[in-house]
Order: C-alpha cells, then structure tokens, then sequence
C-alpha cells in the first residue's frame, strides 16, 4: 500500500478524500478537529506543487432540508483559516461548473467539492458506492490519496469508487491511525479496555474479539445497564439494549474474571442538566430512576485495574457527557491516564471528543478520527476503503 509520498505529484491534480464530517449547529462548526487532522496531507500536496481537489462527506442527506444543513461551505471557510490561504468551494457535487473551476486550477491552489452525501438524495448513488459516479469523479483529477480514516469501512463513490479509476496512496492521517491501531493485535500486557456509550449493539464484535486479548474490559456508559440488568439487578428508567440481554449474560458467564462492572451509580429521575441525582450502590436503583454516569467507588475500582497497564484502549464515555455533571467520571479516568503517563489510544467518537473538550487529547498516545472505522478494524474486519488502495 503506497503513501502519499511514494507518488509523484508535481503539476497534477490530485484529489484527497478528507473527512471534514465536522459537528455543527446553526450552520456554525462545534469542534474542527477532523479539519486539523487532515492539515498535514493538504499541505504536503500542496507543497508538492500540485492542484489540489478535496472531496468530504458531512452528516447524512435523505432530503431537501438536509442540503440547506450539511453544506461544507463552513469547513472551507474555517480550512482557508488555518492554511492561510484561499480554498475555493463549488456548491456543486458535479457538472459544468464545476469542472471549469477546476480545470482553471493552477498549481498549490485548492479547492473543496460540496458534500459528496449531496449524490445519496436520489439513489444514495455515492453510499451505495455508485460505479458512474465514481468513475466521474476519478475523471477530475489524476492521482487519488485517501486520508480520511472515518469512512475507511465504508465502500462509497468518493473512496473505493475513485481508487478503482486512479494511482492510488493513502495520505499521512491513514498512515498514523493504522501505525497505532496496529500495537492492539499483539498488545503489550496487561493491556485493559474501557467501554462506554449507549448501546451494546454497537459494541458486540469488538467485545468478542478484544475479550480473547484484554486483561481486563472496564464497562461503563449506558451499556453497563445492559449487563447489570442480566445479572439481575434492577436498572430503573436506565437505559437498557434489550436486544442483547442474552449475550451480555453469556459474555459474563464466559468470562467472569475479564469484564468489571459498575459498582455504585450516580442516579437522578430526570434526564436533565442537573445536580439533583444521587449516588447509589448497583443494587440500590429505585423505580423511575436512571443511571447516568458510573459512581466514585467503581472509578476507583477502575484505577486499581488500570494503574499496571501497559497500554489501554478506550471507546466510549462512561457517563451522559454532554451533561456537566455526569462527564465527571470520564475526565477523572482520563486525567488518571495522562498524568500516570499509561498508553492509551482513544478509539475515535465521542470519547475523543471528551478529550478534546477536557483539553487532554493532545496528551494521549493515539486519539483516532474513526469511532466505527476503528471497531471494525480490531474486529479484523477487511474495510473496503483501505482494501481498495492495496
């Protein structure tokens, strides 16, 4: 698998799949750091003298209203910020207008294709990777570098598409994510896992494949009431994935020394921004109640597992994070990490988000841009995206 500096880029027009799929609200950008990730790439490119093409997805687009919402007209005005320097936006996916603009490039310009999901709204022809469409887009450029690991376990128009049409590498941000995501197939022990978020739906191939690997996996989120409820405690208004019960069960039963489990919650009967919740043990969760976060006791449990590890594995926050008062446990545990200096690689989403909103990410080993990429990967998994540039 080539990268993007085995290629010979000087005068060409080189497209780059990024992913700006940035969080937004009211048409303003929540957190770029997808758009800095990608930095060093574009800038290596544009180094190179070449023409510079990007393509992007951004949010999901299934009708009218989600063209006005999920433009990236936004990332390339916050992305001609940061490189100092002009990225012109076409708020078109393909045509004339298009086509002109970029066959009026000159070299170390850039320019920023709308969002490529803008092709889902009649066909979902760029995530159903649409072989036309594909072929179009290739027919744009030259040379094509993927860097956008966020979408490497997709097959779309703008990555597997496009590879099948052009010379191929992948650029720097793939290069470090599958560099770091590798040490986790033959981890250094005791290596130990930290799962949160919602469901346990989402996490059942990687539980299956990391138990076999792990010391330890540390359960928290709402997918610790999930395995709490199959043990037979009562959860309350807890969030619960009833779907998995039995495999949560079966897991426990399996392995019962390998997966740790709450033991004390913070509670409250309301799912609000607010002080008003109690500490309680696992077995003490009334009716009307929800767990929100994981209690004082389980993050101390949590770091006598923690405090020998040679390298850890997070994906999730233990607690309803965008709520001030149950994010406490997720920053404790984080700042536990860093100032312990124990290896530890976040595997994308929400958890990386958390780290960057408690201002830690940049102290991390690894903090990856792909939340599903990254399960999928240390499932082992083929993914489409990566498999198309071998």
């Amino acid at each position: 698998m080539k990268t993007v500096k085995e290629m010979k880029l000087n005068s060409k027009k080189v497209l780059i799949r990024c992913d700006f799929n940035v969080p937004m609200k009211d048409n303003k950008i929540l957190d770029d750091t997808r758009i800095l990730e990608s930095l060093e790439t574009i800038q290596y490119v544009l180094d190179q003298n070449a023409k510079v093409i990007l393509l992007s997805h951004l949010g999901r687009v299934k009708s009218e209203e989600d063209l006005k919402t999920n433009s990236l007209k936004e990332v390339a005005k916050r992305l001609g910020e940061l490189l100092q320097k002009e990225v012109i936006f076409i708020p078109k996916t393909r045509g004339e207008e298009l086509e002109d603009a970029i066959n009026n490039l000159k070299e170390k310009e850039i320019l920023l294709v709308e969002n490529t999901r803008f092709e889902d709204l009649e066909g979902k022809l760029e995530s159903n990777n649409d072989l036309e469409l594909g072929k179009y887009w290739a027919s744009l450029g030259d040379v094509f570098i993927n860097d956008a690991f966020g979408t490497i376990h997709r097959c779309h128009a703008s990555n597997v598409g496009i590879a099948s049409n052009l010379p191929h590498a992948i650029g720097f941000l793939v290069e470090k994510e599958l560099k770091a995501l590798e040490e986790l197939k033959r981890p250094k022990k005791p290596f130990i896992v930290i799962l949160g978020g919602s469901k346990v739906n989402d996490k059942v191939g990687i539980i299956k494949e990391l138990v076999k690997k792990a010391n330890h996996i540390l359960i928290g989120g709402g997918m610790a009431f999930t395995f709490l409820l199959s043990e037979g405690f009562e959860v309350g208004n807890s969030l619960v994935d009833s779907e998995n019960i039995d495999f949560c069960r079966e897991i426990l039963e399996k392995y019962p020394t390998k997966i740790l489990l709450p033991i004390d919650v913070l509670t409250s009967k309301e799912f609000i921004e607010s002080n008003h919740y109690k500490v309680k043990e696992i077995n003490q969760i009334e009716d009307g109640e929800m767990g929100l976060d994981i209690g004082p006791k389980t993050v101390e449990l949590y770091k006598s597992y923690l405090k020998d590890a040679k390298i850890v594995l997070w994906n999730g926050p233990l607690g309803v994070y965008e709520f001030e008062h149950y994010k406490k446990s997720t920053n404790e545990i984080l700042n536990y990490l860093v100032d312990s200096n124990i290896k530890t690689i976040l595997g994308g989403g929400d958890i990386v988000a958390a780290a960057s909103n408690a201002k830690l990410k940049e102290k991390v080993y690894h903090a990856s841009t792909g939340g599903g990429a990254t399960l999928e990967f240390l499932e082992g998994k083929k993914l489409p995206g990566l498999e198309a540039m071998k």
